[in-house]
This record gives structure tokens, C-alpha cells and sequence, in this order.
């Protein structure tokens, strides 16, 4: 899963594809360079990050989703909390919804899903993006990450949710500290609920900037890269990347190995 964030304050590119034609030609080379799906996100949830506007957020996106569609072939996922959002990119041509908020945010998100047959991958964040890195707190992470996750199914489910389109993401990053980030991804397979698909996401993220010892943002890529083949081999079955080159390459050899 290639990541295109069309903001102008993302934690991991500075703006890189905030412009509609940066980010168009952002989401074509990701897909020429192995990305299976492209994951278009209008709102930064970096720790911090303000809130966006639905009218800013789909301002941001629909022009890139419109314009992808026409150009590649692989599915788009809307990276957004926003019922409203989700449905207007799923009108122009994209088929997953990704939430951060695993449908907390907005209650008319998984009957959207339902309804509109949509996949949807429901993400643990303890706390909200602005607030969820002052003190995070578990008493065992990794049940209560997979917790959510049968809550959320079940909930989903009596939402009229299709069982086969939900994916779960664990939320590297999102109100965890650095040993909460590790011990989920040593235990990953224990956060698999109901045979459902994982999604991780590391990349770029700053836990890997404190175990490069760095704060620079091109130090991030290496370990990046590294976790990739590890956690598909722990069981990962869709890996959230900024660079889709090199962690495809990554998936390549790791995937060798374990066939």
C-alpha cells in the first residue's frame, strides 16, 4: 500500500504531494513501482496535527482520486475518518476505506461501508491524533489492541459490514509509546482476529528514528525496509509504505524465503 498524503503539513514528506498534479504523478509511479493499492489521505494524523474541514479534506483529494482512476489499475483506498469523505472517493472510483478511528469517528462510517460494499480497514489509536502521544497507556497491549479488534468487528458486522472486506491495522504510532510499537510487532499474530488481513504501517515513523539514533528523516528509510521483510514474515499481509521501490524489493526477498 503506496502512501500519497495530499497535505501540506504530513509528519514523513513536508508537503511533498500536497499539489494535485504532485500527488497524480506521485500515485502513478507508485503504482509502476509495485504498489498493489494506492492510499490517498487529505488529513495529516500526524501527533498533533490539527483537524481538517470535510469541504478542505475532499477539496484536497477528489481531483487526485477522479484523475488515478482514469490512469491506473490497481485499487485506491481513501485514508479518512469522514463518512461524507469516503463516500464521495468511493463515488469517484475508489473501493477501500482506511479509518483511523476504526469507525469511532463518524457513526455513519461502517454503514456507509455496508452499504456501499466497501473494504475497510479499522485501525487501533488510543486517544485522538492531537493528544494520543502525551501518555499512552496499557496494562497488556496486545490483547487490548485485539480486544478492539473483535469490538469493531462485531460492531461492524451488526452494521450489515461484509465479514470478507475488513482488514485491521494495529496503529503503529498512535498512542503507543516505543515499547508498545515493538511488542505488538513481536506479537503480531496475535492481533489476527477472525482470520481477518493485518495492515501494518512503520514507515517513516519516529520509533525508528529512535532506534536509528536519529532524528533525521532520511535515517528512517533503512529500518524501514528491514521491518518490511520481518513483519511479512510474521504475518503482515499489507505493509503501509512511503517508499514502494525499495519495500517492494524488500517483500520480493522475503517472499522467496518463505515459499
Amino acid at each position: 500500500m503506496g502512501v500519497l498524503n495530499v497535505t501540506p503539513d504530513s509528519f514523513s514528506d513536508s508537503g511533498e504531494f500536497f499539489a494535485t498534479d504532485a500527488a497524480i504523478a506521485g500515485g502513478i509511479t507508485m503504482a509502476a513501482e509495485g504498489a498493489d493499492i494506492i492510499d490517498v489521505g487529505g488529513e495529516s494524523t500526524r501527533p498533533g496535527a490539527a483537524p481538517v474541514s470535510a469541504k478542505e479534506e475532499l477539496r484536497r483529494v477528489m481531483p487526485v482520486i477522479e484523475d488515478l482512476r482514469t490512469k491506473i489499475d490497481i485499487p485506491i483506498s481513501i485514508d479518512t475518518s469522514k463518512s461524507e469523505v469516503a463516500s464521495a472517493a468511493l463515488d469517484a472510483g475508489a473501493s477501500i476505506v482506511n479509518d483511523v478511528t476504526a469507525g469511532r469517528g463518524d457513526e455513519k462510517m461502517l454503514p456507509l461501508a455496508a452499504k456501499r460494499k466497501a473494504a475497510i480497514v479499522l485501525m487501533h489509536m488510543q486517544g485522538e491524533p492531537r493528544t494520543m502521544q502525551q501518555n499512552p497507556h496499557y496494562k497488556d497491549v496486545v490483547t487490548e489492541v485485539a480486544d478492539f479488534f473483535r469490538q469493531q468487528y462485531g460492531l461492524a458486522l451488526e452494521c450489515g459490514v461484509d465479514p470478507m472486506t475488513i482488514a485491521f491495522d494495529p496503529g503503529i504510532g498512535f498512542g503507543k509509546t516505543l515499547e508498545h510499537n515493538l511488542t505488538l510487532l513481536k506479537h503480531l499474530e496475535r492481533l489476527r482476529v477472525h482470520e481477518r488481513p493485518l495492515v501494518v504501517g512503520v514507515s517513516r515513523k519516529s520509533f525508528l528514528g529512535k532506534l536509528a539514533n536519529s532524528s533525521e528523516m532520511s535515517e528512517r528509510a533503512a529500518p524501514t525496509i528491514a521491518l518490511t521483510g520481518i513483519l511479512r514474515g510474521r504475518g503482515a499481509d499489507i505493509l503501509r509504505v512511503h517508499d514502494v521501490k525499495e519495500n517492494a524489493a524488500a517483500l520480493r526477498a522475503a517472499e522467496a524465503v518463505m515459499s
